[in-house]
C-alpha cells in the first residue's frame, strides 16, 4: 500500500508497508499456552514503544533520502557522466576522428605508393619475365637431364642381364648341390643331440624325484603339518583369551560412560534445556510477531504524523503563500506589466526600429556613394544585351486571374 506527506498540490510519497503481501505463507496455527498469552500484551507493548521512534526515523530518513536523488544526487550524477564525455569520450572520438583515421588513410595511400605499386611493377615488369625465362631453362635443362638418364639406364639394364645370366648358373650348378649337402648333415646331427637330450633329461628327472621331492613331501607330512596344528590351536586360545579381556574392558568402560556422561547429559537435556528452549522458542516467536505488528502501527502512527506535519507546513507556508501570490503578487505584476514593462518594451522596440532605419539609411547612402564614385573613375558600363534563347521557355506562373482558355487567356 502507498502513502504518502501531501503538501498542496505536490507531494512526497513514502512506500510504507502498512499490510502484510497476501503472496507470504500462512504459518499453520499451533496451540497456545498460558505462557504465550502472558507474555504477548507486553512483549507488544513494550516492542511498540521502542519501534514507534524507529519508525519514524526511518520514514523522515526514507523522505530525505529521496528528496536528496531528486535534488542533488541526480543532477550531480548527471554533472559528472557530462563531466566524464567532455573529458574522456570527447577528446577520444576527436582523436579518433580528426587525427587517427586521416591518418590512418594518408598511411595507408603512403604504403599503397610507395610498397604497393612499386612491388606490383616489380612483379610485372621483373619477377614475371625472369620467372618465364628460369621455367625455360628448366624444361631445356630437364629435356637434356631426361635423354642422359634415359641412356645411363638402357646401359644399365643390359649390364644387369648379363649379371643376371651369371648369377642363374652359379646358383644352379654350384650352391643348390652344397647346400643340399650342408641340409643333410645338420638333419643327422640334430638326430643325434635329440637323443642324447632325451637320455639326460630322463636321469635328471629320476635324480630330482628321488633326491629332493619324496624327502620334502615326508617333511611336509610328519613334521610341519603337526607343527602347524600346534601353533594354529596356540594362537586360537590367545585370540579368545584377548578377546575376553577386550570385551570385560569395553563393557566397563561402556558403563562408567554411560553412568558419568549419557546419563547426566540426557537429563541435562531434557529437563533443562528442552524447557528452556522452548521458553525462548516462545518468547523469540512473540517478539518476531510484535516486531511485525509494532512495525505495521508505527506504520500508521508515521503516516498520520506525516500528514499532520503536512498540513500543517501547508496551512503555515504554503496557503499564506499562495495566498500572498494570488491577492498581492499578480495584481502587483499586472499593473507593472501593464504601466511599466509594456511601455518600455515598446519603446525599446520603437528605439530598435528607428535604429535599423537610421542604419539602412547609412548602408544606402555608403552604397551609393561607391557607386558614385565608381562611375566617376571608371565611367558609365554599358547594359548587358539579352540575348534571345534557343530552347522555349518555362510556363509563367498560374495565378488566381490568369486562365488556362483560349477564351478567357489574356
Amino acid at each position: 500500500m502507498r502513502y504518502g506527506i501531501q503538501t498542496g498540490d505536490c507531494g512526497v510519497y513514502v512506500d510504507m508497508d502498512l499490510e502484510k503481501s497476501p503472496a507470504q505463507p500462512q504459518r499453520q496455527a499451533t496451540p497456545e499456552g498460558c505462557l504465550a498469552v502472558a507474555i504477548r500484551i507486553p512483549v507488544r507493548i513494550v516492542v511498540l514503544v521502542l519501534v514507534v521512534p524507529v519508525r519514524m526515523v526511518w520514514d523522515a530518513l526514507v523522505v530525505v533520502g529521496r528528496v536528496l536523488r531528486d535534488t542533488v544526487l541526480r543532477p550531480f550524477g548527471r554533472a559528472l557522466a557530462w563531466l566524464g564525455r567532455a573529458l574522456f569520450v570527447w577528446p577520444f572520438v576527436g582523436l579518433w576522428r580528426y587525427v587517427v583515421v586521416p591518418l590512418g588513410r594518408a598511411i595507408g595511400w603512403l604504403g599503397n605508393v610507395l610498397v604497393v605499386v612499386p612491388l606490383g611493377w616489380l612483379y610485372r615488369y621483373a619477377l614475371t619475365p625472369l620467372g618465364h625465362a628460369l621455367a625455360w631453362v628448366a624444361r631445356g635443362v630437364g629435356a637434356g637431364l631426361a635423354w642422359v638418364a634415359r641412356g645411363i639406364g638402357a646401359g644399365m639394364a643390359w649390364v644387369a642381364r648379363g649379371v643376371g645370366a651369371g648369377l642363374a648358373w652359379l646358383y644352379a650348378r654350384l650352391l643348390t648341390p652344397v647346400g643340399h649337402a650342408v641340409m643333410w648333415a645338420l638333419r643327422g646331427l640334430g638326430a643325434v643331440l635329440g637323443a642324447l637330450g632325451l637320455g639326460v633329461f630322463g636321469v635328471l628327472a629320476w635324480l630330482v624325484r628321488h633326491l629332493v621331492v619324496v624327502p620334502v613331501a615326508w617333511v611336509y607330512t610328519w613334521i610341519l603339518t603337526p607343527v602347524g596344528h600346534a601353533i594354529a590351536w596356540c594362537a586360537r586360545g590367545l585370540m579368545w583369551a584377548l578377546s575376553m579381556t577386550v570385551t570385560g574392558v569395553g563393557t566397563a568402560l561402556y558403563w562408567v560412560t554411560r553412568v558419568l556422561f549419557v546419563l547426566p547429559a540426557l537429563a541435562l537435556w531434557r529437563w533443562i534445556l528442552v524447557p528452556v528452549g522452548r521458553v525462548l522458542a516462545v518468547l523469540g516467536r512473540e517478539v518476531a510477531d510484535a516486531l511485525g505488528h509494532a512495525w505495521r502501527i508505527a506504520g500508521h502512527i508515521s503516516l498520520a504524523v506525516g500528514r499532520f506535519l503536512g498540513t500543517l507546513l501547508r496551512w503555515i507556508f504554503v496557503e499564506p503563500v499562495r495566498w500572498v501570490y494570488r491577492t498581492v503578487l499578480t495584481p502587483v505584476g499586472h499593473v507593472v506589466r501593464d504601466l511599466v514593462l509594456r511601455p518600455a518594451a515598446e519603446a525599446a522596440r520603437g528605439v530598435g526600429r528607428a535604429t535599423r532605419q537610421a542604419l539602412a539609411m547609412a548602408r544606402e547612402s555608403a552604397r551609393q556613394a561607391r557607386a558614385d564614385f565608381r562611375r566617376m573613375v571608371f565611367g558609365e558600363q554599358g547594359q548587358p544585351q539579352r540575348v534571345d534563347r534557343r530552347e522555349p521557355t518555362g510556363a509563367e506562373t498560374r495565378t488566381l486571374g490568369s486562365s488556362t482558355t483560349a477564351l478567357t487567356k489574356d
